[in-house]
């Protein structure tokens, strides 16, 4: 009979540790002495083969890709997966769907799951950073980043830049620079396309257009991964930005409506709210009801994404809308083309769509 193979996840059970642990430390990331000891006799001890995180990865492969997005509720990562899902159909390949919670431990846990299964192609709206995505690249694993770039772990308001990508990511860097963002001290030895929208622009005309019809206390509304948004958002209403109109949530939706709600409490002065995305949109909504704020009449709203029940909300909701399902696409063609040359970032663009959400402040 034969004998099971030990697996990461062995490894993991039996050190009393994460699977995201057992591949930093196999792999050679950071990771205390005390856990890089017992992770290692452990993997001793169950006769766990490195091999498994990737080693010869290329020559077993299964096929097929992963694709990871925070929230499969969340109505525009349906639309961006919609996309990745008509592009591998079309190529004869699989797909591995995984919902990361916005958890860089769970993200790390879902890349050792797919290197198990010999699975070396993932695109990911990425949640954790480097300490994630570096072992996985370094394991053979091609990656594609999809409508936002990883996390700085030191902050999720400061946006990546050129310098955070390393001196080797040249189409990263030219796609950040492009974007018009400011250096950051950090960096990150991460080379990885991603397939971005033009936050900046999208951000930039929906803050000149509120400025047109008069509005002075403009509000944003972020939350994990929104930081190149809020970037664009202080960069566009100009120094000084009053830091109490910039207002985050964490990516549940009772988190967002909270936020929403302190903020208009908080901030009867406010007269127009840009918000980062769709579920913090449709927080706005709600908590403007709930305060019996109407709209646009007390606030105006413009929410980042158009989703379908924008155009059903009364009024209409003002929108800046960024292509997700051919974001999807275009990240699916970008992964399975990455053997045969590296491919480069790809920059998207966004429209603002005027509707009903939107009035003059006099």
């Amino acid at each position: 009979m034969e004998v099971r193979r030990a697996t990461i996840k062995d490894v993991a059970e039996a050190a009393g540790v994460g699977v995201a642990t057992v591949s930093r430390v196999l792999s050679g990331g950071s990771a205390s002495p005390e856990t890089r000891e017992r992770v290692l006799a452990v993997a001793a001890h169950l006769d766990y083969r490195p091999s498994a995180l990737g080693r010869n990865l290329r020559q077993r492969r299964t096929g097929g890709m992963g694709l990871f997005v925070p929230d499969l509720t969340d109505t525009f990562y349906g639309q961006l997966a919609e996309g990745v899902l008509a592009c591998a159909r079309s190529a004869g390949e699989p797909v591995v769907l995984g919902s990361t919670g916005d958890d860089p431990e769970q993200e790390a846990e879902l890349v050792g799951m797919l290197l198990e299964q010999g699975v070396d192609r993932v695109i990911a709206v990425p949640s954790g950073g480097a300490e994630t995505w570096g072992p996985a690249i370094k394991a053979g694993m091609t990656v594609v980043f999809a409508d936002r770039l990883p996390s700085d772990p030191s902050t999720d308001v400061r946006p990546p830049s050129p310098s955070d990508e390393g001196s080797g990511a040249a189409s990263v860097s030219d796609l950040m620079l492009l974007d018009g963002l400011p250096p950051a001290p950090r960096a990150r030895p991460l080379d990885v396309p991603a397939v971005l929208a033009d936050d900046r622009a999208g951000i930039r005309t929906a803050v000149r257009y509120l400025r047109g019809l008069g509005h002075r206390r403009i509000a944003f509304l972020g939350g994990p991964g929104h930081g190149r948004r809020v970037a664009a958002f202080r960069e566009a209403v100009g120094a000084p930005v009053d830091e109490g109109l910039v207002v985050f949530a964490t990516g549940s939706r009772d988190s967002a409506y909270a936020a929403a709600s302190g903020l208009f409490q908080s901030r009867p002065d406010l007269t127009a709210v840009v918000t980062g995305g769709n579920v913090l949109g449709e927080a706005a909504v709600l908590a403007a009801r709930e305060l019996d704020l109407r709209v646009p009449r007390d606030v105006s709203l413009v929410m980042y994404d158009d989703v379908p029940w924008a155009e059903l909300c009364s009024p209409p909701l003002t929108v800046i809308a960024q292509p997700g399902r051919d974001m999807g696409y275009r990240a699916a063609e970008l992964v399975m083309r990455a053997g045969s040359r590296r491919p480069r970032s790809v920059l998207l663009p966004t429209e603002l769509i005027v509707r009903g959400s939107c009035g003059p402040r006099h």
